[in-house]
């Protein structure tokens, strides 16, 4: 997590440094050419694994499907590393065409100066941007500007153990709704040889987006100003009803010994499940295949649940999408248009759904065959799909905007593991809003 402020503190300097040069100027890039006259646009991202290989093949069909453009993907590590070196080179002959960033450096990217907001082709050419998932969607969006293109796209949702379920009498097609009835459900599936708990009813990744999601699903805000999305944040909200709702309940579960606290590594909580230490927990629905394909059980796939007393909101998108810079020519910032116009057509996005997880950006992917052979086979996947496309658009369920989104995410981590510990939920709640506000407060003053 030092490694995560340094990279923070080093980002927000050369955004200081962008703003104040700004009156300068960028440097544009000439347009490049490849050896057989195509416009080149390169493409940096932080797709790592098979999720690169699924990429670099849809990058291929792409450079295929036309002769006037070339886009040449180049891993450069993880998202907060591509950022960092973002940074560096922004506003420069050496900056890239597009720049994939996750979801938390969005009011960054906006801030910095050096991106070209997509709104101007989607203008220009009168873009229909209706047929893209407005859930999606609506989160790279301000006061009605679209900033850039969403690309690979997820959100949490309760995985649970069906056969953990049958043998504590428990339907395994019907998954907790509510606190309540999470509560209840875990207390069945806990066992215990002894004093040693074998297995445990229900865990959470200590990690502050699935804090975010239980505020989001009951419709609380996680700062003020419309969640930052009318004029600058300036204090944190999230230590409300909503957030209390949320703490009070991993408090109470891990004081009766139904949650499993499992740190703050995915691949820990996910071997937890799969060994049977966690019969329910919380995961992305980008996870959902490799769980079901490895899981020596049958995995069930629900919503996120939410206290009894309210209604469900819906869930905040996660994942990250695709910038455009504006230090490079107007044909090169055409050329990449043109490739984000292909990612997002059916036919590009049902491959990325199959062979991925993340969901299609545009819906009318899931009518594809591949698609719905994929559901038959992954009836899951369409439970996670259903989820997102129920969610009801307010600024609760849009998101956050703030510069200091992973610094506050840290105070939450920080919050949810002094739980353990036996700090109040409310104590907990409001140290970490009073370090973001004063996170947020020297950020404004920038």
């Amino acid at each position: 997590m030092k490694k995560w402020l340094a990279i923070l503190s080093a980002c927000m300097l050369m955004l200081v440094a962008a703003c104040s040069n700004s009156s300068s100027g960028s440097e544009v890039q000439e347009t490049k050419k490849t050896e057989d006259g195509k416009t080149e646009v390169v493409f940096w991202h932080a797709m790592s694994g098979d999720l690169e290989k699924v990429l670099n093949t849809m990058v291929d069909d792409y450079n295929k499907s036309q002769d006037e453009v070339e886009v040449k993907p180049m891993f450069q590590g993880t998202y907060e590393e591509a950022l960092t070196k973002f940074n560096t080179v922004a506003g420069t002959k050496d900056a890239p065409a597009v720049m994939q960033t996750f979801e938390v450096g969005t009011k960054y990217m906006i801030d910095s100066g050096k991106i070209q907001p997509v709104q101007k082709f989607i203008d220009e050419e009168n873009y229909d941007t209706s047929q893209w998932e407005q859930n999606i969607s609506s989160y790279y969006q301000v006061d009605g500007e679209q900033y850039s293109m969403p690309f690979n796209s997820s959100t949490p949702v309760l995985v649970y153990n069906k056969d953990a379920f049958k043998e504590a009498g428990l339907d395994p097609e019907k998954a907790p709704t509510t606190y309540d009835e999470l509560q209840k459900a875990a207390e069945k599936l806990t066992k215990k040889k002894g004093n040693q708990t074998t297995q445990y009813g229900f865990s959470i990744l200590n990690y502050g987006w699935f804090f975010e999601e239980l505020v989001a699903a009951q419709g609380g805000l996680y700062v003020d100003n419309e969640n930052g999305r009318n004029g600058n944040a300036e204090k944190a909200v999230f230590n409300g009803k909503e957030g209390l709702n949320a703490f009070n309940l991993i408090s109470d579960m891990y004081n009766d010994g139904t949650f499993y606290n499992v740190g703050q590594n995915w691949d820990d909580i996910r071997a937890a499940f799969q060994s049977k230490k966690v019969a329910m927990f919380l995961d992305s629905s980008a996870g959902v295949k490799t769980l079901i394909d490895n899981a020596p059980f049958e995995v069930g796939v629900a919503y996120l649940p939410v206290p009894k007393e309210e209604d469900r909101q819906g869930v905040i998108i996660g994942g990250a999408s695709l910038w455009m810079s504006n230090g490079i020519s107007e044909e090169t910032q055409k050329a990449t248009w043109d490739f984000m116009k292909y990612l997002a057509t059916p036919e590009a996005q049902a491959k990325w759904h199959v062979e991925t997880g993340y969901f299609a950006i545009n819906p009318k992917a899931y009518e594809e065959d591949i698609v719905k052979k994929e559901w038959e086979k992954y009836p899951q996947l369409k439970v996670t799909v259903d989820q997102l496309s129920q969610t009801k658009p307010s600024p609760a369920t849009q998101g956050a905007l703030i510069s200091v989104f992973p610094e506050s995410r840290q105070k939450i981590v920080s919050g949810m593991e002094s739980l353990y510990q036996g700090v109040k939920p409310q104590e907990a709640l409001d140290r970490a809003a009073e370090e973001t506000n004063r996170s947020l407060e020297a950020a404004n003053q920038k």
